[in-house]
């Protein structure tokens, strides 16, 4: 194991010569996050809007309901997907466990309740601003729907920045249904704690600030969105 001067200076090392191992691991770290924030994205940005802008019996229990799912233990999903994926499970005859799309399987289904509830705050606010002009105007629920997904675009972008910055950390869901397989499964969370437990730490250190500076990007890209915004606001 290296003291912790000579793992960071190995861990820069990594990074600034382009070790291709350590790529690797970004590179599918990334492909998997990004896949399931936009699958999260394509089925929660319309559930959202359809339930803000909708008045039915039990809506008080269906918000309830999406407000909980935002907090799905991700050990809990990972073994959810694992079970219809194993051999003996439903779609065990599709032999996706432990390949990438069980683990965009896993993060898509951690995320979408999150930008699902998201969403419809965000279409809900904006409703309340507009539901006369649309009544006056006469427009059916899908062009509601459509124009308000319009109107909140750098709202909604927000949105699933929040919910890639919540998949590209996930680590329980995806060792359990990825299995955390050399060169073909593992991301970057999974390789930290592997090689944090073989005493690797110059790797692990260079996946962790490569996480950081995704992190840090994420949150300057919400922030350059949210001042996006209120500059349309007011033009």
């Amino acid at each position: 194991m290296q003291n912790m001067g000579e793992a960071l200076s190995l861990a820069v090392q990594l990074v600034i010569s382009g070790d291709a191992d350590l790529f690797e691991i970004v590179g599918l770290s990334l492909r998997v996050s990004l896949s399931a924030t936009l699958l999260a994205c394509l089925i929660g940005f319309p559930v959202g809007a359809l339930v803000a802008i909708s008045r039915f019996p039990g809506r008080g229990a269906v918000l309830v309901l999406m407000n909980a799912l935002m907090g799905l233990p991700p050990v809990v999903v990972g073994l959810l997907v694992y079970l219809h994926l194993s051999r003996s499970g439903p779609l065990g005859f599709l032999g996706l466990l432990y390949t990438p799309t069980a683990m965009i399987i896993a993060q898509t289904i951690l995320i979408a309740p999150i930008v699902a509830a998201l969403s419809r705050q965000v279409i809900e606010d904006l409703h309340a601003e507009y539901a006369e002009q649309f009544r006056s105007l006469c427009l059916s629920r899908m062009q509601t729907v459509t124009a308000l997904l319009w109107d909140a675009r750098y709202s909604l972008l927000t949105v699933g920045l929040a919910g890639f910055g919540r998949a590209v950390a996930e680590v329980g869901a995806v060792i359990i249904v990825g299995g955390n397989i050399d060169h073909l499964t593992r991301v970057m969370t999974t390789a930290i704690a592997l090689e944090t437990s073989k005493g690797d730490l110059a790797l692990a250190l260079a996946l962790g600030l490569i996480l950081l500076v995704i992190a840090l990007g994420v949150n300057a890209a919400v922030q350059s969105l949210r001042m996006s915004a209120r500059r349309q606001a007011y033009v």
